[in-house]
């Protein structure tokens, strides 16, 4: 008993411990090792009838978003990562061929900025707000466009980074444009099927395979633009004899003094495999920074679906504010907001507009909701 109220006590201490993240260096030999342990979780409370169910009576419902807790390790160009979500299942629903918890796990040779690979699981290189990281979005989450995004697959990536440009910093753990570089990157992917997709279902490791490629480019944080292209064949199943689902994203983010915008489009068709079942959306995100530590933030979100020619639209709007509690600083840049997210309250308010009942896309809110959350990162 004593043995667990010391760990308890321990990890309550750890907890109120201001830490970016745990870096352990050493020499082993002439090579110089680093291993970072970090982690984030996502606390939240929901209301309005567009999360409260019908057959519910709760006036609010409380849960969490994200619990994750994350490991990397570089040793001279070899590096490596582990990332774990505690509120996901151990199941491989997805058909990736590893559990749902495991969100990332590869590992990686970087020979120098415009060639690395990765083989492993982690995000595959198609959505531009998806392969931002979770714990640094505008609003409390993605919306419902994210549905369209090849999600996380397991399997191997070449990418490049700043490729043309000068005072470039790649590490090879970059998923989408975590840093301002300046100059052209890309991505190539081969993976198994993307059953983590929202838009595939009966996935199953060794069925088919899914591919992957983004061309993007950077002038430091005026300008990021990205376009790619994805395919996971077999989207309803090989059993089934279900049609490849194919998608196009296109995606524009814009960072000046103290706002920002971004601009994002999905283009894509045979949803779940089903022919003739397509779905285009476009995302339109703005934040404006008022004081050191409130940030407006105002996201819309419109969607168009058609499935067995009956066409139906839908809109999502974000309405709410950023409260940082504890900014290291008082920078505003888009790279220092990274750091400004330790400790942040969000509140949105979201409006429901289009064809609600009707709706035949894939996810989004039917009604208003309104959204709340607390997130600590270390």
């Amino acid at each position: 008993m004593q043995k667990e109220i010391k760990i308890i006590l321990s990890l309550a201490i750890l907890l109120s411990i201001n830490l970016s993240a745990f870096d352990i260096k050493k020499k082993s030999g002439d090579v110089d090792t680093k291993l970072k342990i970090y982690g984030f979780s996502q606390l939240e409370a929901r209301a309005g009838n567009g999360v409260i169910k019908d057959d519910q009576d709760a006036d609010v419902l409380f849960s969490a978003q994200r619990v994750r807790l994350g490991v990397n390790y570089q040793a001279d160009k070899v590096f490596g990562k582990l990332f774990l979500d505690f509120n996901k299942p151990h199941e491989d629903n997805g058909g990736i061929g590893l559990p749902d918890m495991i969100k990332d796990a590869f590992v990686g040779y970087m020979y120098n900025n415009t060639l690395y690979a990765k083989i492993g699981v982690m995000k595959m290189p198609h959505g531009m707000s998806f392969t931002m990281p979770g714990w640094n979005l505008d609003v409390v989450e993605r919306g419902f466009d994210k549905k369209l995004a090849m999600e996380r697959g397991t399997g191997i990536m070449v990418s490049g980074r700043g490729i043309g440009g000068n005072g470039n910093k790649v590490n090879g753990y970059e998923m989408g444009h975590e840093r301002p570089w300046h100059g052209f990157g890309y991505d190539i992917m081969v993976a198994n099927q993307a059953g983590r997709s929202g838009a595939v279902i009966n996935a199953k490791k060794g069925d088919d395979n899914a591919y992957a490629i983004r061309a993007m480019y950077d002038n430091g944080e005026i300008l990021h633009t990205e376009l790619s292209y994805a395919l996971s064949a077999h989207a309803g199943g090989l059993k089934e004899k279900s049609l490849a689902y194919k998608s196009i994203n296109f995606g524009v983010d814009s960072h000046f003094g103290k706002g920002n915008g971004k601009f994002e489009y999905f283009d894509s068709q045979n949803i779940k495999g089903v022919d003739g079942w397509d779905e285009s959306s476009y995302a339109i995100t703005g934040t404006y920074y008022v004081t050191n530590t409130l940030e407006l933030a105002l996201k819309h979100i419109q969607g168009s679906a058609e499935k067995s020619n009956h066409k139906t639209d839908l809109g999502n709007t974000y309405i709410g504010f950023n409260f940082y509690l504890a900014p290291f600083n008082n920078k505003m840049s888009r790279s220092e907001k990274r750091k400004r997210n330790a400790q942040r309250i969000q509140l949105n308010y979201v409006v429901a507009s289009g064809d609600k009942k009707e709706w035949n896309g894939l996810g989004g809110y039917k009604d208003n909701a309104i959204l709340a959350q607390y997130q600590y990162k270390f």
